[in-house]
């Protein structure tokens, strides 16, 4: 079914072997790490596809065996069962991989309609994904942060990176590309006397960080400016212009930042957040010509729709998108992301399997 698939790749893997158990190659440390990242992503696949080869030859033998010992009828139908396992897995491996699978993300959280009370919900979400970063082994770097009167955020912007030893495929972008979206809360304010519920929102934005070189900005096309920094209630907490805000003209992106000491370090920090929404951006372009083109690969799991729903009078939690729903609402605050981003990642796996399939 996909040997003629599987048998390009083999050839591919074998030749990739052999580059890099070549010195020469690894003169140029961005062709090895290229090389080498393409040999990591196909391991698994060229693994599964040798112990389904085996498994063949091994029904192969036992139903010649069972020809004159019965008992080998067994072992032919379990192995069978094996088979059956093995052809899913590669179904599943051989599909289009996402490219941004391997990178980190730029995680923006504002705070939307509701005032203070929104404000201490983008701080809520905040930790709550600070939480399960800190769970899943990644590091965390608050770029640019406005803080609300109560403590909660007006905007903040968080870097989030993998460790090194991450495996091929599963970069943090795997996990929250999903997250994208309008989060809304049902609960009692603090700032509430008459004890009533209330529903505010909050948005969130997770976009792939980009290189250097995968974004091309011309100098010519910005506009940077400086002012003071500020902090909560607006005071100024800086007696020199080191924030700086930089506006992408051709695409009216603006970008701030304001929480380094230095105007060049707060530049350099604003930049790299606008490389990763221009790379968003364009990858956005792209895939609106692509489903123009192939209607079967328009997606459920939207990121921009209102997503999510945290229910605080009952404890629950409800993702829009795919029916998930689970009382475990203060357990998710606290970082234990893993049924919902599951739920997500499942129905899109299942989508992209039956995309295959036509």
């Amino acid at each position: 079914m996909y040997e003629v698939k599987l048998d390009d790749l083999l050839g591919e893997y074998y030749e990739l072997e052999q580059q890099l158990a070549d010195p020469a190659v690894h003169a140029d440390q961005a062709q090895a790490r290229r090389l080498a990242k393409r040999y990591s992503q196909l391991t698994p696949v060229i693994a599964a596809y040798r112990e389904l080869k085996q498994v063949e030859n091994d029904i192969e033998a036992a139903n010649e065996l069972a020809e004159e010992d019965p008992a080998f009828a067994d072992e032919a139908r379990q192995l069978a069962a094996q088979q059956e396992e093995l052809v899913e897995r590669l179904r599943h491996l051989l599909l289009p991989r996402d490219p941004n699978d391997d990178k980190d993300v730029i995680l923006e959280v504002k705070a939307g309609e509701g005032g203070e009370e929104s404000a201490l919900f983008a701080g809520d979400l905040v930790r709550m994904y600070l939480r399960y970063s800190e769970r899943q082994g990644w590091k965390t770097e608050v770029i640019d942060a406005t803080y609300s009167d109560l403590g909660g955020y007006k905007d903040v912007t968080i870097a989030v990176k993998a460790k090194a030893s991450a495996d091929p495929g599963q970069g943090v972008w795997t996990q929250l590309k999903f997250e994208g979206g309008v989060h809304r809360v049902q609960r009692v304010p603090v700032t509430e006397s008459q004890g009533r519920i209330h529903t505010s929102a909050a948005g969130v934005l997770v976009v792939p960080e980009a290189e250097e070189v995968e974004v091309e900005i011309n100098d010519n096309d910005l506009r940077v400016d400086v002012y003071r920094s500020s902090g909560p209630g607006g005071q100024s907490v800086n007696t020199t212009d080191s924030a700086v805000r930089i506006t992408h003209k051709p695409t009216g992106i603006v970008v701030s930042c304001q929480n380094e000491k230095s105007q060049l370090q707060n530049k350099e920090q604003a930049m790299r957040v606008l490389r990763a929404r221009l790379l968003a951006e364009a990858q956005a372009s792209a895939d609106a010509e692509a489903q123009a083109e192939r209607k079967s690969q328009v997606r459920t799991v939207d990121r921009s729709e209102r997503v999510r729903t945290y229910n605080f009078p009952e404890n629950r939690i409800s993702d829009h998108r795919v029916g998930y729903k689970a009382y475990n609402l203060d357990q998710v605050l606290n970082g234990d992301l893993s049924g919902v981003l599951g739920a997500l990642i499942d129905a899109d796996t299942k989508e992209r399997l039956e995309a295959a399939q036509q």
